[in-house]
Order: structure tokens, then sequence, then C-alpha cells
């Protein structure tokens, strides 16, 4: 079974949001969209035309914990899942702690496991 197949987006807080993302557009050519991030396209010389992206995004240090919750560091990393529902299930067998909510919504299927040191990892299924 594929597990981790890529990275689906970085997210994470800032204590000046507008500000960061400013800075990442102004020096780093981070195309920052209106809603707060960027979209990078998945692109190859044998594929042309994008299948999906990875999402870039920065949140206010303010935000609640449901986001990057439990734990209390600064960022989340969305990983690409081939199949969820099958990645869930073995990490639960091989004592991993998995959260029992998971999501499904026009942009794809989310669960979410707590690794070792406490952080909260997201796994995404991206839409068929």
């Amino acid at each position: 079974m594929d597990r981790v197949t890529g990275i689906g987006g970085i997210f994470f807080k800032a204590r000046d949001p507008a500000a960061l993302r400013e800075w990442y557009r102004v020096h780093l050519g981070v195309p920052v969209e209106a809603w707060g991030g960027a979209a990078f396209q998945w692109q190859t010389e044998a594929r042309p035309e994008p299948k999906g992206c990875t999402i870039w995004s920065v949140g206010g240090a303010d935000a609640d914990g449901e986001g990057f919750g439990p734990n209390q560091a600064p960022f989340m990393i969305n990983y690409r899942v081939a199949d969820l529902a099958a990645l869930l299930a073995a990490l639960r067998a091989e004592g991993c702690q998995v959260l029992d909510k998971t999501d499904d919504s026009e942009y794809g299927k989310f669960g979410w496991v707590i690794d070792p040191e406490g952080n909260k990892v997201e796994l995404w299924q991206p839409p068929d």
C-alpha cells in the first residue's frame, strides 16, 4: 500500500499574517492570493497541465487549536495519500494516535494522526 505520496500543503501561524504574507510575496515571489495563501500547481515537462497543487498558507497566531491542535506547534504539514481509509486503518493497527474525526469535502478526504512529538499531521486524499 502506498502511504504518503507527496506534500499537499504547509500551514503555519504568524503574529502578523498580513505582513508575513507580504514579505514572502515581495522577497521570495510567493504568489499570495486574496484568501491568504498560494497554490503551487504541479507541472512537469511530461504533464504540462497541472492535476493538483501544493497549498502554502499563513494564518494568525491567535487561531484556535482546532486547526493545529492538540499540539502547540506553529505549523502543520499536510501530506498527500493514495487511500486515506486504508492508511488510517494501518496506522491504528500499528498503535499510532489517529484522531477519530475525518473530513470529506469537495477538496478531498482528510484525516489526522499525532506523531511521537505531539505534532498534528494532516493526511489528504485528493478528490478523483
